[in-house]
């Protein structure tokens, strides 16, 4: 497609569009190879039995009340062995966020809140990229809550890091889009628009307080806040890939500092303090062609690189693939921040890989080694698992800071057996030698989607985040969807079957995989692996669902995406359905409580709504649980042509919500909503 005509949904589409070749099995073909007969049965008799609550509520013409479009309401939890305690909201769409009774759910950061003493107060009208840089970010995603001071366990202060995914220009700008249109013009992005773009993506560090009236608030001008930015930040490379040929630029010839991230999405955080940001889909920032005999086209080709969506390229040649063709190697790794040293340089970690990292798990193995899990965003793409060659010292916090720079990035192959071995991305074994284009491991890292596909990593339905269970150990992958599975060929002829006990070959829900470790020991070649639920409407027999029978038609879901573990080690589950969500459960994203353990695994509860065309991000808590941390990605964007006044897709004049101000002129804000319950103690107890 042409970038005169690209728009946002188009630009999803490219980006989650596969690359990953089909020489080796996908998943849904491993898990119809492993689960025989009698699951399948098991898989039919839980949709029957689930489908007792009745079909899916379709959207109406307008975007009806929540309670008019509402199913059953839910028996209260903490009973018949539930291990959470609210009652459910109904499913449905509006305008507005919507929280569990008994909990309040307070917006503690918008887009544009000053951060310092010297910050101009958000006017979007007079934005400048010198404002923004001081200012709270854009499209804010994974959240990170640091107690403070450092190393105490306190619930009520600390600094909360935020991730910056990615801006929306028509969404930000007034007057960009001609009244009456719903797109606009390449043309009509200026050198300080594409600025303003840059400092309002990376990352925020701002202090956070919980008052004596429970409610919690950001300390402006606190010494801590911080605000990363792929406009001015600069970052050091560490591992196997810096100063590698393939990092070496023109601004940068040694090839060791780069300038800013983009497109941060989940992450997670180290046992020392720091946070791990994730760089996911650069494709879309670069542009030009470069030359098809240029050694790069073939890594290019697999990042699908360009995708352009912004124009920053026709401002900086950074981001013009003909003027600097080694500059998009700089970008697609995982960054570790240190937020409690406003001072410190971000460093981008090349021995975790570079693909499109959605998050990065960290789990403190009980030899004492680190492991980081991670999945690459796109369509057949694959999960990988880290770990540290050194192991961690408490005492020693500034020697654990170089614990990622070292390691095995290994990808993961799910045998029909029920058994996940992890294959290493090491030069010299295996397929992953000069003769395939590897000539040390910089190249191996550079390009490790080419060497997973080497190695015969398994792909996978959009692997997002992946988090491990604080009190069993096992981990749990968000796979989010992939359609394309729908498009039968005479290689894998097996993707054109429907099984509705396995993963289904037009996956627009997505599922969620629990691995677990052998003894616990996530340093082991060979795990085990079940499914643990299958999104979908379970009362539609096509989407081939499977949840618990307890779960009402209020607690099923589709796409999960984001997850997290409070500190009872209970999965909660964010999900993402992007512009699709009419299709593919005809309702707002959310937060969903889902059980994984004892008779009611894979029960799932909704506990949050977010409002129309927002996406449902960054799930983390406080120590002891009484708050929960949510972003509410993009509200008013998504799939919202049947609420705005010209039926076309949104813009800042026109957009789908004016949530959270809900003021006539201002736009959509993305914002940071924490949860507390009321008068105090855990969320959903």
């Amino acid at each position: 497609m042409s970038v005169d005509s690209i728009t946002l949904e188009e630009f999803e589409a490219v980006q989650n569009r596969g690359s990953s070749p089909e020489s080796e099995p996908t998943f849904g073909e491993v898990v119809q190879q492993r689960l025989g007969r009698r699951n399948i049965l098991r898989g039919l008799l839980g949709t029957a039995a689930i489908a007792a609550f009745g079909p899916a509520v379709p959207l109406p013409d307008g975007i009806a009340d929540a309670a008019a479009q509402a199913a059953p309401a839910a028996g209260k939890a903490g009973k018949d062995g539930f291990s959470f305690v609210f009652e459910e909201i109904a499913r449905g769409v509006d305008d507005h966020h919507h929280v569990a009774a008994g909990h309040d759910a307070d917006v503690l950061l918008r887009w544009g809140e000053p951060l310092f003493a010297d910050s101009p107060e958000f006017d979007p009208y007079k934005q400048t990229a010198d404002s923004q840089l001081k200012q709270f970010g854009y499209n804010n995603d994974f959240t990170a809550f640091m107690p403070l001071p450092l190393g105490s366990s306190s619930a009520d202060h600390g600094l909360l890091w935020v991730n910056h995914e990615y801006t929306i220009a028509e969404l930000m700008f007034p007057g960009l889009v001609p009244e009456g249109q719903d797109r606009y013009a390449p043309e009509a992005i200026t050198k300080e628009m594409a600025e303003i773009e840059m400092a309002a993506h990376g990352g925020s560090i701002v202090e956070i307080k919980r008052g004596k009236d429970g409610k919690w608030a950001y300390v402006r001008g606190s010494k801590y806040n911080r605000r990363i930015s792929a406009l001015k930040t600069a970052m050091n490379i560490t591992g196997p890939a810096a100063g590698h040929a393939r990092m070496k630029t023109k601004a940068d010839p040694e090839g060791r500092t780069v300038i800013g991230m983009m497109n941060n999405c989940a992450g997670g955080m180290t046992p020392w303090g720091t946070v791990l940001s994730g760089e996911e889909n650069v494709d879309g920032y670069f542009m030009g062609k470069i030359d098809q005999t240029h050694p790069e086209q073939r890594n290019y080709d697999r990042m699908t690189i360009p995708s352009p969506f912004y124009q920053w390229g026709r401002f900086d040649e950074r981001f013009d693939v003909n003027k600097a063709p080694y500059e998009a190697n700089r970008f697609g790794w995982i960054v570790e921040i240190d937020p409690y040293d406003p001072t410190s340089t971000p460093r981008k970690l090349t021995a975790l890989g570079r693909f499109k990292h959605e998050g990065a798990g960290v789990h403190l193995n009980k030899d004492g080694h680190v492991i980081v899990y991670m999945g690459d965003d796109q369509k057949f793409e694959h999960v990988y698992r880290f770990v540290s060659k050194g192991k961690f010292n408490p005492a020693d916090r500034k020697a654990n800071m170089k614990l990622l720079e070292e390691g095995t990035l290994s990808v993961a192959r799910f045998d029909a057996d029920g058994s996940v071995t992890w294959l290493p991305l090491v030069h010299g074994q295996g397929p992953l030698t000069a003769a395939n284009g590897f000539k040390d491991q910089g190249d191996v890292l550079i390009s490790a989607r080419l060497a997973a596909t080497h190695l015969g990593a398994t792909r996978m339905d959009r692997p997002e985040d992946i988090e491990v269970n604080p009190k069993t150990g096992r981990v749990y992958v968000m796979l989010t969807n992939n359609d394309d599975r729908a498009k039968a060929d005479p290689i894998h002829p097996v993707q054109a079957q429907v099984n509705p006990a396995n993963p289904r070959p037009a996956n627009s829900w997505g599922h969620i995989v629990e691995m677990l470790p052998p003894g616990d020991d996530h340093t082991a070649s060979t795990y085990k692996w079940e499914i643990l639920l299958k999104a979908g409407n379970p009362a539609d027999p096509k989407t081939g669902a499977s949840f618990n029978a307890a779960t009402t038609a209020n607690g099923w879901f589709a796409c999960p995406d984001n997850c997290a573990f409070d500190s009872m080690g209970r999965l909660w589950v964010g999900t993402d359905q992007g512009n699709k969500w009419q299709w593919t459960s005809g309702d707002a994203d959310g937060i969903w409580a889902v059980e994984t353990e004892g008779p009611l695994r894979g029960t799932a509860r909704m506990f949050f709504r977010v409002p129309i065309g927002a996406e449902m991000t960054g799930p983390s808590f406080n120590p002891d649980d009484s708050a929960l941390f949510l972003s509410v990605q993009h509200p008013g964007a998504d799939g919202v042509e049947k609420v705005t006044k010209s039926g076309g897709r949104a813009t800042f004049a026109d957009p789908g919500t004016r949530w959270p101000d809900f003021k006539p002129t201002l736009p959509p804000r993305p914002s940071v909503v924490v949860v507390s319950r009321k008068g105090g103690g855990p969320i959903g107890v």
